[in-house]
């Protein structure tokens, strides 16, 4: 059981860690004249690197949003996880914790759908997605299936 709740956290902490990544890293799309991500779209010219706040339509700031939602509930699902294990009768389930974890997943799927999407207006069309993006997609799956390992999972003493 032991090996059974430390798989699951790192499972966990796994799909924070990539949350958290591929949210603050500027490599969302990448291409030989610079890089973007969320938060800034920086070029390469003659003068050097320039880089212009992201705030060229709601839709970015929607994948903002969602993407702070996704870390925010994946962190509120491992307090909640922490919690209900030493709280939670024998026999419960994790429900909540489920929950709040399959809402992240489904936050960061959101995200990357808008992004991929809308980014070929923003950005030029032979840049190419960066890991950032990668990372993002790679989060969802992770968060979905550890929520779904939540939901499933019964307390033993």
């Amino acid at each position: 059981m032991l090996i059974l709740l430390l798989g699951i956290i790192f499972l966990h902490v796994a799909a924070l860690v990539l949350l958290f990544v591929s949210t603050i890293v500027s490599e969302w799309t990448t291409g030989e004249m610079g890089t973007s991500d969320l938060w800034k779209n920086c070029t390469l010219d003659n003068m050097g690197h320039i880089c212009n706040a992201a705030s060229t339509g709601e839709w970015i700031q929607v994948v903002q949003a969602v993407m702070i939602l996704s870390i925010i509930f994946s962190f509120l699902s491992l307090i909640l996880f922490f919690c209900q294990l030493f709280t939670l009768q024998k026999g419960g389930r994790f429900f909540l914790t489920g929950a709040f974890q399959i809402l992240a997943g489904l936050f960061v799927m959101s995200g990357a759908i808008i992004y991929t999407v809308m980014s070929p207006g923003w950005v030029p069309e032979k840049d190419t997605f960066g890991y950032s993006y990668i990372l993002a997609w790679v989060a969802f799956p992770l968060a979905v299936i550890s929520g779904l390992i939540y939901v499933i999972l019964r307390k033993r003493e």
